[in-house]
């Protein structure tokens, strides 16, 4: 029978023992590490190799957000499978760009869980209902203008007649810093991870 590896990355204690127990007992899975802070993860889990981690995002020092970005930037075919408290359309966002691929609430009973891990280890993106409402309200709602201050929307149409970050911080007279803090608001409140998915969503894709 093939067996799912899974690794762990919690620092409550009970949790993460609980999480532990839930793995080892299911036929079909086995837990190979555990660790209780996104540093430690990042040094042990590439040698682990597990076939996924279940990351908890409130760590003492790096958060679980970081921890996935790290070791995605390695290359690793590990899958992540967020595990939080957390389900503010910030963190979700977040942690999906960093590389999640499933995203499950603490409340989530223990036949869901395992559910969810088979699901993320055969190709699927499993979430908590919450979760997946506000990932697809997302793609349902434009942004509309009004959701970005009056100087964003003046970066952003800047932005859209192709002018660099010293020229626009030149045109309105700020220094290219503060050009760079409004540019990233932007792509927070837009959700979205350039200049061009910013532009098209605010102005169509036709622009100004």
């Amino acid at each position: 029978m093939e067996c799912i590896l899974i690794s762990i990355v919690e620092d409550i204690t009970e949790i993460r023992e609980g999480m532990r127990f839930l793995v080892n007992q299911t036929p079909g899975f086995r837990c190979v590490s555990v660790y209780d802070n996104a540093e430690d993860a990042v040094k042990g889990l590439p040698d682990d190799a597990p076939d996924i981690v279940i990351m908890d995002i409130a760590l003492p020092q790096e958060t679980g957000i970081t921890c996935i970005r790290k070791l995605k930037a390695l290359g690793l075919t590990m899958q992540f499978m967020v595990f939080t408290v957390y389900e503010d359309s910030t963190q979700v966002f977040d942690a999906l760009a960093a590389g999640a691929s499933g995203y499950l609430l603490k409340n989530t009973s223990p036949e869901k869980i395992i559910s969810a891990l088979r699901e993320l280890y055969e190709g699927g993106s499993p979430m908590s209902l919450s979760i997946a409402r506000k990932v697809v309200a997302s793609f349902q709602q434009p942004a509309e203008k009004n959701e970005l201050s009056a100087r964003e929307m003046e970066v952003l149409g800047l932005l859209a007649k192709g002018l660099l970050y010293k020229e626009i911080g030149e045109k309105l007279f700020i220094s290219t810093g503060t050009v760079k803090q409004h540019i990233h608001h932007i792509y927070d409140k837009l959700h979205v991870q350039n200049r061009t998915e910013a532009i098209n969503k605010v102005f169509g894709k036709k622009g100004l």
